[in-house]
């Protein structure tokens, strides 16, 4: 059986417990952060922790631990496991609450942290099509955090399966190139990387920002006509990054090299 850490304790999974009344259940009341381990060594860390408080912050969620003991509690998980790589998750709810209802005033909670380790997979060249049955919301301010609200993003994958393919593009309210349902994206055209903006509705990847760093990509406000003339693409987040074959079945003709794009997971 594979080991949790909750709320400070390091448990066999079968014995983890989560109230019934958890807001992250009921109402998707939280943020988390994907990491990524390479052996014992969790990726970026510092980084993540600052975004889940940027985040928690953002929705007025207190995390109850320290930096230090998340690092420590990470730490101990990963010795329980035999990963070579391993997909760290550490999510916050806000827990459960003194009084029911959306926002009960004068209610106090009592925030729930959660740790769990899976086996880092492999990221395959993806199939990806242009959503049509969602948006992503530029305006709100959910979509530059990384709270448990995935329902848009589960929407625009199960589309894209039900079209043939693995992925989605998902495009804001203005009809812009956003994000893959899973992670930032990045276009090669006429020889030059970019990528979507912030303000355009999209998280500020990790990844991202070191790969704009990397490959000298440029952020830009990208259309479909944009998307139309690439001849390469991928798309990143925090576990590594998978490339584009095709988009809404049209074949990418260029050909990319890799190795800067993985060299950033590797230190």
């Amino acid at each position: 059986m594979a080991s949790v850490w909750l709320n400070g304790d390091l448990l066999d999974e079968s014995e983890a417990r989560l109230a019934t009344t958890d807001r992250g259940f009921t109402l998707g009341d939280g943020v988390f952060e994907t990491i990524r381990a390479n052996e014992f060594l969790p990726l970026w860390l510092s980084d993540h922790l600052q975004r889940l408080r940027a985040g928690a912050d953002q929705i007025g969620l207190p995390v109850p631990f320290q930096d230090d003991a998340i690092a420590d509690a990470i730490g101990r998980l990963l010795a329980t496991t035999k990963q070579k790589v391993s997909a760290v998750r550490l999510t916050v709810s806000r827990g459960s609450m003194t009084a029911r209802g959306l926002w009960p005033v004068d209610a106090t909670s009592r925030p729930t942290c959660l740790l769990t380790a899976a086996a880092g997979g492999a990221h395959p060249a993806q199939d990806v099509v242009v959503a049509r049955t969602t948006r992503r919301n530029e305006f709100s301010p959910l979509s530059r955090i990384k709270s448990l609200n995935y329902g848009d993003n589960i929407i625009a994958r199960r589309e894209a399966i039900s079209r043939g393919a693995t992925d989605a593009l998902m495009l804001n309210t203005k009809g812009h190139v956003a994000c893959a349902t899973v992670g930032n994206v990045f276009i090669r055209t006429a020889g030059r990387w970019m990528t979507p903006t912030i303000p355009d509705g999209i998280l500020s990847g990790l990844a991202r920002w070191r790969l704009i760093k990397e490959i000298g990509a440029i952020e830009a406000t990208l259309t479909i006509d944009d998307v139309g003339r690439a001849d390469a693409a991928f798309i990143s987040n925090s576990l590594g990054c998978s490339m584009i074959r095709s988009i809404d079945g049209r074949l990418l003709s260029g050909t990319i090299d890799e190795g800067p794009l993985h060299s950033i997971y590797s230190v």
